[in-house]
C-alpha cells in the first residue's frame, strides 16, 4: 500500500495508485446543495487534498473518479472555469508579500481572459476576470481558496510594519485590508461564479475579512459534513485493514488492542454535535508507512502564532479544559480580544468531547494523547522555563513510578522544580503563590497521565490532589505548600481517598508532600508503605 504522505494533489494520487479515502459522496452533496462556503480545520488534516479534488471535479476531469462514489452520482461532468489561490508556502511577514502574492495571481488570470484598463484594484480586475472567464466557457465561474487565513496568522500579534503611503502602519492591518478588499468581489461578481470555498485554520471575526461580502455558509461544525477532511473509524477499517495487522505484528499486540492503541493515540475529534470520532490522518499515515506509532502530526510544527498568543495570555490550561462552552466562545477569533480559546481550539489542540443540546453548550478537552502530551509540553516549558524538558521530565517520573523507586521520584521532581528560575515561581500574595503551585504540578500531573492512568477523583469527603495508577502500583499524593508531609498523609486517611481501592490487589503507596514557596521545591517528604499497613 502507498501512502500519500505530503501529497496535496488529487491528480497525483489517483494516477500514482496512492491510498485515497473515499469522501466523494460528500464533495458531490456540497457542490449541490450550496454556493459559498467556509471551512475550518486543523493543519495537515486534508483541507489542501480536498481544494485538489474540487479542482479535478471543476474540470470534469472524469477519469480519476473512476471507481469512486460521485461516479455513479455525476452525470454531466461539465467543465468550469476555476480559480485556485494557494496562500501555501508564502512567508507574509514582508510588508508587501501580501500584495505581490495577489498580483501574480490576477496578472496570470488576465493573460488568460484579458484586462480591463478601467479596473484599477485587485478586487475590480479579479472581478473583470471573472466575468470574462463566464463568457469564455459559457458558465459560471469557481474560486478555491486554500489556507485563506496565513497572510493574518503570519504576523498575528507580531507588531511588524510597513511603509504605507509615507507612514508606518502594522502589517496584520494592512493584509486584513488587501484580503478584504480582494474577497469583496465575491458579493459583485455573484452572478458570475458557480461555487466559492474557503479552507483555513482560523475563522475571524469582527474585523473580518469576510464583511465585505455575502456571508459563506460555515460547514466546520456542520454534521453533514463533519468528515470531510480526517479519517473516520469505519474508514480506518475499511482501508487500512491490512496496514492495521502489520501493526499489530510488529508491537506485537492483537488486532483488538493495536485498535486501541490507535484509538489514544489519533482519534478523539468531533467536528459537530453528531460526535462522529474522527482520526488525524497526516498521523495514521505516517504511522502506518514508518511501522511505528509516535507524535506526527505534533512534531510538524506548532503554529508560532500559537506561541505568541498564549505568550501574553492570562488563562491557564487547568481552567480552559474540562468545560462546557456556548459555540460563540471558541468558533470565532476576535483579533481584538486577547482569549486563546478560539485559537486553541480552531487549530486541533482542544476538540468538542461531549454537547448539551438543551443548552447548547460544547464540552472541549484534548482529543488524543499525541495532541495531550505535545501540547501539555508546551505549555508546561513555555510556563516553568526549565533547562529540562518537562516531557522527558514527565517519562523519567513514570519510570520510578512503574518500578515502585520513590526515592529517584523524588529526587527527580525536586531537582526539576529547583530548576525553575526564581522570577517564573516569585509571587507576592499567598494566593498568587498557591495559584503558582497548583498550575506548576496540574501541568506535570497533566504530561504524567499521557504515559499512565493518571484521575483527580471527586471523592464523598473531597478532591483528592493526585492519584496515579500503573500497572503494578496505586499513589495516592496529597500536597501542601508551606506545610508538612505528615499533614498531607493525615488528610489522605481522614477522608478516606484510599477506600475506592480497597479491593484491588495492586499495592497502595500514600505519599505526602510538602513544597516551601520560599526554595520552591520539596521541603518534606513522607511515604506509607503498603508493606506496613
Amino acid at each position: 500500500m502507498k501512502y500519500p504522505i505530503g501529497i496535496q494533489s488529487f491528480e497525483h494520487i489517483r494516477e500514482d495508485g496512492y491510498v485515497y479515502v473515499d469522501k466523494t459522496d460528500l464533495i458531490y452533496n456540497l457542490v449541490t446543495q450550496g454556493k459559498i462556503y467556509f471551512l475550518s480545520r486543523p493543519r495537515r488534516f486534508g483541507k489542501s487534498l480536498l481544494v485538489s479534488t474540487l479542482k479535478a471535479y471543476f474540470r470534469g476531469k472524469k477519469e480519476l473518479f473512476k471507481g469512486l462514489a460521485i461516479d455513479a452520482l455525476e452525470k454531466e461532468w461539465a467543465e468550469y472555469p476555476v480559480f485556485h489561490i494557494d496562500f501555501n508556502g508564502t512567508n507574509f511577514t514582508q510588508g508587501d508579500a501580501l500584495f505581490q502574492k495577489i498580483e501574480g495571481y490576477i496578472a496570470s488570470w488576465e493573460r488568460e481572459y484579458g484586462k480591463d484598463p478601467v479596473c484599477m484594484t485587485s478586487g475590480d480586475r479579479f472581478a473583470y476576470v471573472l466575468k470574462q472567464a463566464h463568457k469564455k466557457y459559457g458558465r459560471r465561474a469557481v474560486v478555491l481558496i486554500d489556507e485563506y487565513d496565513k497572510p493574518i496568522l503570519d504576523v498575528l500579534d507580531t507588531r511588524l510594519t510597513t511603509e504605507v503611503d509615507g507612514e508606518r502602519r502594522p502589517i496584520e492591518d494592512v493584509n486584513r485590508e488587501i484580503l478584504k478588499g480582494f474577497y469583496s468581489v465575491f458579493k459583485a461578481a455573484d452572478e458570475d461564479l458557480q461555487f466559492v470555498l474557503l479552507t483555513g485554520v482560523t475563522k475571524f471575526s469582527q474585523v473580518s475579512v469576510f464583511s465585505g461580502f455575502n456571508q459563506p455558509a460555515d460547514i466546520s461544525m456542520d454534521r453533514r459534513y463533519e468528515a470531510l477532511c480526517g479519517i473516520t473509524e469505519t474508514e480506518l477499517y475499511d482501508y487500512f485493514d491490512e496496514a492495521i495487522k502489520e501493526l499489530a505484528v510488529r508491537y506485537k499486540y492483537t488486532e483488538a488492542e493495536m485498535k486501541e492503541f490507535l484509538k489514544r493515540q489519533y482519534d478523539g475529534y468531533h467536528f459537530s454535535d453528531n460526535l462522529t470520532d474522527i482520526y488525524n490522518p497526516f498521523s495514521l499515515l505516517n504511522a502506518f508507512a514508518s511501522q511505528r506509532v509516535d507524535d506526527y502530526w505534533f512534531r510538524s510544527g506548532t503554529p508560532s502564532y500559537l506561541i505568541r498568543l498564549l505568550n501574553h495570555s492570562e488563562e491557564d490550561l487547568d481552567e480552559l479544559t474540562g468545560r462546557y462552552y456556548d459555540p460563540s466562545e471558541f468558533i470565532d477569533y476576535k483579533a481584538d480580544v486577547e482569549k486563546p480559546l478560539p485559537m486553541i481550539y480552531q487549530s486541533g489542540y482542544l476538540t468538542v468531547k461531549d454537547c448539551d443540546l438543551s443548552m447548547n453548550t460544547f464540552l472541549l478537552d484534548f482529543p488524543n494523547n499525541e495532541v495531550r502530551k505535545g501540547f501539555v509540553t508546551l505549555v508546561a516549558n513555555n510556563y516553568m522555563k526549565t533547562k529540562d524538558d518537562a516531557g522527558g521530565m514527565a517519562r523519567e517520573l513514570v519510570m520510578a513510578l512503574k518500578n515502585a523507586n520513590l526515592d529517584r521520584f523524588r529526587k527527580l521532581l525536586t531537582g526539576f522544580l529547583a530548576d525553575i528560575p526564581y522570577t517564573m515561581r516569585r509571587k507576592e500574595t499567598e494566593r498568587e503563590r498557591e495559584r503558582y503551585f497548583h498550575y506548576t504540578f496540574y501541568l506535570l500531573m497533566r504530561l504524567v497521565s499521557c504515559y499512565t492512568v493518571y484521575t483527580e477523583k471527586q471523592q464523598s469527603e473531597g478532591r483528592v490532589d493526585c492519584i496515579i495508577e500503573v500497572p503494578g502500583y496505586i499513589y495516592i499524593f496529597e500536597f501542601k505548600l508551606d506545610g508538612t508531609a505528615a499533614e498531607a498523609l493525615a488528610q489522605i486517611e481522614e477522608k478516606g481517598y484510599a477506600r475506592p481501592y480497597a479491593a484491588d490487589p495492586r499495592p497502595l503507596y500514600r505519599i505526602g508532600v510538602s513544597f516551601s514557596s520560599e526554595t520552591g521545591t520539596v521541603s518534606d517528604w513522607e511515604v506509607k508503605n503498603p508493606d506496613l499497613q
